[in-house]
């Protein structure tokens, strides 16, 4: 039976780590304000170089462009975003398990993939996937730089046939309780579909001084290197979020596990001395 001592150490031991999870929640919260600020305000953009980039291909009657070529999909490239550490929930294992589903549905192609996460590369690298490339701590702070070459990267195989389709696998932030998995298409560019509540925006008519065709060629790497960067951003906001819900509930349980093993040790403490007392009023009784 545990002792008093060995109670005392472990709700030492508890204490020590609600302190620790405790602090981790805060400095979650704290990045994930700045996350969730920086995709947030990626996101009018990319929805008004979509705009710009449907208006410019509605323009010309059949749009030639590499990134737009469409073959039959049996070389996939598949970029995945996960977290760079743990202690973030299930938003690991959530994401893998979009990826899994995503690969099974397409079982039969050969699949190339790029991870982007210290915990999503382990998790591939141990299945045996093929990589065309691997970027680790990169979400901590998102650079436009590193989505940029990621960007040509995907372009490039693209372009040069290696592939016939890239697809994106990450989660996107909705709210901090609620993670939405998307799986979306980047490559070839199809037809942007405009959202409802921008039906009477979308109707701008633009004026171009350059021909259409060299604004689509402009456009469309810039509308690839968008996507990838939002999908750094909204993925980054979704670790963070995850993490801080993680830490907020460890810290929670730890106080129920103090208050759990501290009543148990008053009671085994209440028990003992009731015992002693017991012996010597018996021992006093015999004596008399």
């Amino acid at each position: 039976m545990a002792t008093l001592l060995d109670f005392r150490r472990r709700i030492r031991s508890v204490k020590n780590t609600q302190q620790i999870t405790r602090a981790m929640k805060f400095v979650s919260a704290a990045r994930l304000r700045r996350a969730q600020e920086a995709a947030l305000a990626a996101r009018p953009y990319a929805k008004e170089l979509a705009r710009v980039l449907r208006s410019t291909m509605a323009r010309i009657a059949s749009p030639h462009h590499p990134l737009l070529a469409k073959r039959s999909e049996e070389r996939l490239l598949v970029l995945v975003l996960a977290g760079e550490r743990g202690l973030a929930g299930a938003f690991n294992t959530n994401i893998l398990k979009e990826a899994a589903k995503f690969f099974h549905s397409k079982q039969g192609k050969k699949m190339v993939v790029i991870p982007v996460g210290k915990k999503c590369r382990d998790a591939l690298r141990r299945v045996g996937f093929e990589f065309a490339g691997e970027y680790v701590n990169v979400l901590a702070r998102v650079d436009f730089g590193v989505a940029r070459e990621i960007a040509n990267l995907v372009t490039e195989l693209y372009c040069e046939e290696k592939v016939d389709a890239v697809y994106a696998v990450f989660s996107e932030f909705k709210s901090v309780l609620a993670p939405n998995l998307v799986t979306e298409k980047l490559l070839p560019v199809e037809k942007i579909e405009e959202e409802e509540t921008e039906a009477a925006s979308a109707q701008i008519d633009y004026i171009y001084e350059q021909p259409e065709a060299q604004l689509l060629d402009r456009l469309l790497p810039r509308y690839v290197e968008t996507q990838v960067l939002r999908a750094l951003l909204e993925s980054s906001a979704a670790e963070h979020a995850a993490r801080m819900t993680a830490m907020e509930a460890a810290t929670k349980n730890a106080g129920e596990v103090i208050e759990a093993l501290t009543l148990h040790m008053n009671k085994v403490r209440q028990a003992a001395i009731t015992k002693e007392i017991i012996e010597i009023v018996s021992g006093a009784s015999s004596a008399a």
